[in-house]
């Protein structure tokens, strides 16, 4: 959704002193609070007129030329609530903690404009800190779209300002399980390497970035299977996709993450129903399982927890079927095993 604003007319007449100039930046200059790529396309769309007729950008001017501008206001986003169901852990006057579920993306932006996080909370909530920003308001830290798990938003300002500050100084705790391919030979772990833009893709996050900002993940063996392990994730930094990027770069992708690899290792498994069934698996195997942070007005430490889903549940029990009480391979029986 967007803030409403009033058109704007302009009708003007070309001055000896402003003959030979280019009718898009003689608009510029005429209203300097239009830039001249809006200029550009309020020409494009045939809402500049010279003489009655509809000019190109480049057009040169003459004295006595009328020229007339109707110009469409930028829409201003502006979120709005939605009345979509929330699985709270916890809220008081303060804050709300929130278990995402997968799909869901955080707040309002290009390509998701609404039926997020933030468009909930602006339903359920009587208030919402602005923290400056109208799309994210009461935001302090985020979740991919299709990671599930705990997140934090503020009520108040001071709610804001508080976690934020948390969060800057990584004073939050953040624990995830994940779910990667290949057998994680070692128990436990640190990945400790920058993560920035890709430098290719701009879409993608990468550990070869020019300017990565440093990022620090550690890790241990929960649960070992033939073809995936369990880990239990803390992130120390707070950076975009970091756990993905780096757990992919140590040759060990979540389970499901097409983005950043691992899209073709089910091809691993040898029995075709189990296969299929983790291929069906449509996000990547990674939960928000743990947050725990400061209350910002009762100074206490407050610890949260959220169950595996359902959906990530499901998938463990599958890697489980892959092996026998002996620890052999149980594949050759999977078929028969997932019938029971």
């Amino acid at each position: 959704m967007a803030e409403e604003k009033k058109a704007t007319d302009l009708s003007l007449t070309v001055a000896a002193a402003e003959a030979g100039m280019r009718v898009d930046i003689f608009l510029a200059q005429a209203d300097p609070s239009f830039s001249r790529s809006q200029i550009k396309g309020a020409i494009e769309k045939g809402d500049v007129r010279v003489n009655g007729r509809v000019p190109k950008a480049g057009l040169l001017l003459k004295e006595g030329d009328k020229v007339k501008l109707h110009m469409e206001p930028a829409r201003v986003p502006v979120a709005v609530a939605q009345d979509i169901a929330l699985d709270i852990v916890y809220e008081d006057s303060s804050l709300i903690v929130i278990n995402k579920p997968a799909g869901m993306v955080v707040h309002p932006a290009p390509g998701n404009p609404d039926r997020t996080l933030v468009n909930a909370l602006l339903h359920h909530c009587d208030e919402l800190a602005g923290g400056g920003d109208a799309l994210r308001p009461g935001i302090v830290h985020r979740l991919d779209k299709e990671t599930s798990g705990l997140i934090v938003a503020a009520k108040t300002e001071q709610a804001h300002r508080h976690l934020g500050a948390q969060f800057e100084k990584r004073d939050v705790e953040k624990k995830y399980t994940a779910l990667v391919w290949g057998d994680v030979r070692e128990e436990k772990g640190e990945i400790a390497r920058p993560v920035g833009r890709h430098p290719v893709d701009r879409k993608k996050m990468s550990t070869e970035s020019r300017r990565g900002r440093d990022a620090l993940t550690l890790w241990k063996v929960s649960e070992r299977f033939i073809t995936a392990t369990l880990l239990d994730i803390e992130l120390k930094t707070g950076r975009t996709h970091q756990i993905r990027v780096h757990l992919s770069g140590m040759g060990h992708p979540v389970v499901g993450d097409s983005v950043y690899g691992g899209a073709s290792r089910f091809l691993l498994i040898k029995d075709t129903k189990l296969r299929a069934q983790i291929k069906a698996f449509s996000r990547q195997a990674l939960h928000a399982a743990a947050l725990s942070f400061v209350h910002p007005e009762k100074g206490e430490r407050m610890v949260f927890h959220a169950p595996l889903p359902d959906d990530i549940k499901r998938l463990v029990e599958l890697f489980r079927l892959t092996v026998s009480p002996t620890g052999k391979s149980g594949l050759q029986t999977i078929g028969d095993r997932l019938k029971a």
